[in-house]
């Protein structure tokens, strides 16, 4: 129980800091009833619960026992949600501000429910679409998330199962500049060409095996680095609980996605003071008007 509550501790620490900085309190109700817990507690206990691959808010309710009825636990984790966006956009932010010049870019599919109770399923309907993947067919979301060459997150979306990866690729990267390594799924010369920017930007996307096509070596030794973006699909759906079926609502649904790429993406970030020092640098940036990589 006391290393729970020192993992929260550090984790509710760093909230603080985000939370402080991006001046989010200016978003909380100045009028009424005081919330039975804060929204920088309601984010914390929830990055704590994607952390430590706990399944189930009640069983964060009953480690922490705080000071409401569980269905109010509920309500404010979900509700939160929305504050710990604007987080994770802030933390990608920084991830772009100091990327590598090498990227990939791949989607994987999230799951909403078994195959099985697929066709019962009400919840994500509006959303969720079947879709077919190497590993089969699936009902649910994909995320498609671009990375550098040291695994950090610096662009992600959400689309329905069936959403095609070429449609979702340059609104993905827009901003993004450097070397795009992706699977064959992205062969098209016309999103090469709409995608290339003369000495800023190339894609290249790996041949099939049965395509006859010549590469250079480093080009190999380019598609060959592509396997570490699956690395964080595997951590994100292993370590994170990036998949579920448990939510009763849409609003669960999307506070556990963006609550594991939070906890996720918090990860790779040492301490605070790494995060000042880089808030300094990109403060420093926009004064004297330097264009974002």
């Amino acid at each position: 129980m006391k290393t729970a509550i020192r993992l929260y501790d550090n984790i509710r620490q760093k909230v603080q800091f985000w939370y402080t900085q991006l001046k989010l309190d200016r978003h909380e109700k100045t009028q009424g009833r005081r919330l039975a817990i804060s929204i920088v507690e309601s984010i914390s206990l929830s990055i704590f619960k994607q952390k430590n691959h706990i399944p189930t808010k009640k069983a964060i309710y009953d480690i922490f026992q705080p000071p409401c009825v569980y269905k109010t636990l509920v309500e404010n984790m979900n509700r939160c949600a929305r504050m710990a966006g604007i987080i994770l956009v802030f933390l990608l932010n920084l991830n772009r501000s100091v990327a590598h010049p090498v990227k990939h870019t791949d989607s994987t599919d999230i799951p909403v429910c078994t195959n099985r109770k697929a066709k019962y399923h009400k919840t994500m309907r509006g959303l969720a679409q079947w879709a077919k993947t190497g590993k089969g067919a699936f009902y649910g979301l994909k995320l498609h998330i671009t990375t550098d060459l040291r695994r950090r997150m610096l662009a992600l979306r959400f689309t329905s199962g069936n959403a095609d990866d070429r449609t979702i690729f340059i609104r993905l990267n827009k901003g993004l500049f450097g070397i795009f390594i992706a699977d064959a799924g992205y062969i098209s010369e016309k999103l090469q060409r709409e995608f290339h920017v003369e000495h800023r930007r190339l894609l290249l996307a790996k041949p099939r095996k049965n395509m006859k096509k010549l590469i250079t070596a480093f080009q190999d030794l380019l598609y060959g680095t592509r396997m570490l973006i699956e690395l964080n699909f595997r951590n994100l759906k292993m370590f994170y609980g990036l998949i579920t079926s448990l939510p009763r609502s849409v609003n669960g649904y999307l506070a556990n996605y963006i609550f594991s790429l939070l906890a996720y993406t918090i990860a790779s970030h040492i301490s605070i003071v790494l995060m000042q020092t880089r808030l300094h640098n990109l403060l420093v940036r926009a004064t004297i008007g330097a264009a974002p990589r």
